[in-house]
């Protein structure tokens, strides 16, 4: 992308996902923001990026509308057009589970939005955040927005946050595809596939989600029932059933000498052990069925 000098956006109402694609773009380039209808100039100038008006889609003018896309275009929004000017959407898609709803709400509205969800239509307006209502009615109030304001800064940390998030998750995942090994924990005569990864320097901050990173972007969601990864907070290991899989509850391990906390929900233990056939062993012994 070539550096910003602005970003315009539209005035009037704000929404999500002009904001959030705001956000990103001051992170980035940390240029102003004016909430006006754009220049012709502009929208042809691609040190201007024009944010969720203007009618146009083109990346490299820097100009992210979806407003005139076809009703049948699969859900999109301002957000998703910049994320994927910066080749990130992809795995924003997939780790970040509150972008396709947000596409299908600005893009659909509530009622279709609910129904995609299988929800009630006022379930959506009670997942309504202040902390959103409050940073969206701000951002509309004002015609302009500048670093160094609170409202600009408070946006700019919400884009790097988000950024950070994606940068850290294609970092988990080359992290953990460097080591992962795949268990097949036989349980008379079930089987309970695991994901496991070794201990080795540098450690990421959170394994546990790193390795549900990796599960997930291998599309092992439906295979696999345990994560082994290791304890942040001793030499030993976590043992954690994989979305809640009901063939494991790991209090019954509890009682265990080398385990040291098992959580009451069954869902996760600590031990102390390394050895992989006792690690085998614990899943075994935690097992349901």
């Amino acid at each position: 992308m070539p550096t910003l000098v602005r970003i315009v956006t539209h005035p009037g109402g704000a929404h999500k996902d002009d904001l959030l694609a705001c956000c990103v773009l001051a992170a980035v380039h940390g240029c102003p923001i004016e909430r006006r209808e754009p220049r012709p100039d502009e929208l042809a100038d691609p040190t201007v990026a024009i944010v969720d008006v203007g009618g146009s889609h083109d990346a490299a003018l820097q100009n992210f509308d979806h407003h005139h896309f076809p009703r049948e275009h699969p859900p999109t929004c301002a957000l998703s057009l910049v994320l994927q000017a910066l080749g990130l959407y992809a795995d924003a898609r997939t780790f970040c589970d509150w972008l396709e709803p947000a596409e299908w709400f600005d893009s659909r509205g509530p009622n279709q939005t609910a129904a995609w969800l299988g929800v009630p239509r006022e379930a959506i307006a009670k997942l309504h955040s202040p902390i959103d209502a409050t940073l969206l009615r701000r951002f509309a109030a004002a015609p302009v927005h500048r670093p160094g304001e609170t409202v600009y800064d408070y946006m700019r940390l919400c884009g790097q946050d988000l950024l950070d998030h994606l940068r850290l998750v294609r970092e988990d995942l080359a992290y953990v595809a460097g080591s992962v090994e795949r268990w097949s924990v036989a349980v008379g005569a079930t089987v309970i596939e695991t994901v496991f990864l070794p201990r080795r320097e540098p450690a990421r901050d959170e394994p546990s989600a790193a390795v549900a990173r990796y599960v997930r972007q291998q599309g092992l969601e439906r295979v696999v029932g345990a994560m082994v990864y290791p304890d942040r907070r001793g030499p030993g290991y976590g043992l954690q059933r994989y979305e809640d899989d009901p063939r494991l509850d790991f209090s019954r391990v509890a009682a265990e000498p080398d385990v040291h906390f098992a959580h009451q929900g069954g869902f996760v233990c600590k031990t102390s052990a390394t050895d992989p056939e006792r690690l085998r062993a614990l899943i075994r012994k935690a097992a349901t069925g």
